[in-house]
């Protein structure tokens, strides 16, 4: 069984490598012999990485500043299971004050969860991440009104901590439980 698993690891690695191989391998060829959706495929990967660039070493020097200056039990206590509905506040303010979106809130989130952040408020910071944020409020705002970003958020926000309670009663139902 042991030596089953293994293999279909190995089967999985290899067939992730040759996706990418082909995948860098279309971008060259299409450069080599100018194809157009090839080309704006490698432009916006490359534009990707700059971006990732930009923001992931700012992040991840903030996220080690945070596991060493917050204390597990300061953590616990606003955002554990002490935290209450206080906890999935702190979690939609922590989100809308964050720049760089999911690419930042996923790492975030693992230092949270780490630290002793309940589930369900971990859900409803990845959600309110990619909703909730204040530079995307603005621009979001400026266009469309304030009416329709405040009937966003107000029907937006209460479902994402709805959500996030169910998933998190469901996975412990599961008894799953995360690596940390």
């Amino acid at each position: 069984m042991k030596e089953r698993k293994k293999n279909k690891k190995n089967i999985n690695r290899n067939l992730y490598f040759i996706i990418i191989l082909i995948y860098f391998v279309f971008i060259a060829y299409s450069y080599f012999f100018g194809i157009p959706s090839g080309i704006e495929i490698g432009n916006n990967l490359i534009s990707f990485l700059l971006y990732m660039m930009k923001i992931l070493p700012c992040a991840f020097i903030l996220i080690g500043l945070f596991e060493v200056w917050v204390s597990r039990e300061r953590v616990e206590k606003h955002l554990g299971h002490k935290g209450g509905l206080r906890g999935y506040v702190w979690a939609i303010i922590l989100a809308g004050t964050m720049g760089g979106g999911l690419l930042v809130a996923l790492p975030v989130s693992s230092a949270l969860y780490k630290k002793g952040a309940r589930l369900s408020v971990i859900f409803t910071f990845v959600g309110a991440s990619a909703i909730v944020r204040i530079p995307m409020t603005l621009f979001e705002a400026s266009f469309l009104g304030i009416e329709f970003t405040a009937i966003r958020w107000l029907a937006s926000i209460p479902l994402i901590v709805i959500s996030s309670i169910f998933l998190e009663k469901y996975l412990i139902k599961k008894n799953y439980s995360m690596k940390s």
